[in-house]
């Protein structure tokens, strides 16, 4: 079994932004080691005997089998904790909530709503939380992200990414990730909403170490042109269903369809977080066609989340 490097042992992991660019490169390469490992059949249990608890505000479909089977498969176990089965969803404090998991589990995954959530919960727990999702950052989706991409570039530096849609949650760690790893990312938005300008200010801070260029543009055309990697992501998230007509109506010219990829590079690669809305942000054509790689994204998820916590747990 790959010997790992107890560097990251006991550290949150909350935001890509908290790590070096050899910590994130490192989750990276364990990521890859890992999958390689799963492939081969050898087993891998890293965390034999260990227990993750999963808050899940939201709904999940990727992120809740990708952290139950990996944990399954590093030999520990996972428990499911939705809103109806704790205290968390009928008035208990986060605070409260944190000092008794602290004492029977030996790792918290929580997808939620509220940032700050995650943020408390950390402060009081003495064991690592995983952010799993919140409305501000989508980390652990964005190491998967990178680990395709090192799959099928084999490099990061020299690389442009188009992120195409809403500066939500997965532009965030987008920008994160991108100028950790020394990748170009070019996100195009409709006015109103771009990325969090404080996420962008510490993304370009990040970018100075390695060289990354980040930018935010409105033109999706100027964002895809020569693009290596063309990324989108539904244009409503979970918790804005209500804005969704209105939001479409705005993105309209932000679909990545076959006439928008014909301006990337002729080897780009088509990356989609998942669940899809296809006709809106993506069409079937491109989401079914020859350059799209989002179902070994969604599968990545799996080892990606695997490394994180094998490296923190």
């Amino acid at each position: 079994m790959l010997k790992l490097k107890d560097d990251l042992k006991g550290r949150d992991f909350i935001s890509i932004h908290d790590f070096s660019a050899g910590e994130i490169n490192y989750i990276l390469e364990t990521g890859a080691e890992i999958k390689k490992l799963q492939k081969g059949g050898i087993p891998h249990t890293y965390l034999q005997g260990k227990t993750l608890g999963m808050i899940f505000q939201k709904a999940s479909t990727r992120t809740r089998v990708a952290f139950e089977v990996g944990m399954y498969q590093l030999g520990g176990h996972a428990l499911f904790l939705s809103p109806r089965d704790i205290q968390l969803g009928r008035g208990e404090t986060i605070k409260d909530t944190a000092l008794v998991l602290d004492r029977m589990l030996d790792g918290i995954m929580i997808r939620t709503f509220s940032h700050d959530e995650v943020l408390e919960l950390a402060k009081w727990a003495s064991i690592p939380v995983i952010n799993g999702l919140t409305d501000l950052l989508h980390p652990t989706q964005v190491v998967g992200d990178l680990m395709t991409i090192k799959e099928h570039k084999g490099r990061f530096e020299g690389l442009k990414l188009a992120f195409i849609g809403d500066g939500n949650n997965v532009a965030h760690s987008l920008l994160f990730g991108c100028a950790k790893v020394g990748m170009n990312l070019v996100i195009a938005s409709p006015g109103g909403f771009e990325p969090a300008a404080d996420i962008l200010q510490r993304a370009l801070a990040d970018a100075e170490e390695t060289g990354a260029e980040l930018s935010v543009v409105r033109d999706p055309a100027e964002a895809v042109r020569d693009a290596d990697v063309v990324y989108t992501d539904v244009w409503a998230s979970m918790g804005q269903e209500e804005e969704a007509e209105e939001r479409e109506k705005q993105f309209l010219e932000y679909q990545v369809n076959t006439k928008l990829l014909s301006l990337a590079r002729k080897d780009a690669i088509v990356l989609h977080c998942l669940p899809a809305k296809r006709g809106k942000e993506i069409t079937d054509e491109v989401m079914d066609g020859p350059q799209s790689v989002v179902f070994d994204e969604a599968e990545n998820r799996l080892h990606a989340h695997k490394a994180i916590m094998a490296l923190v747990m």
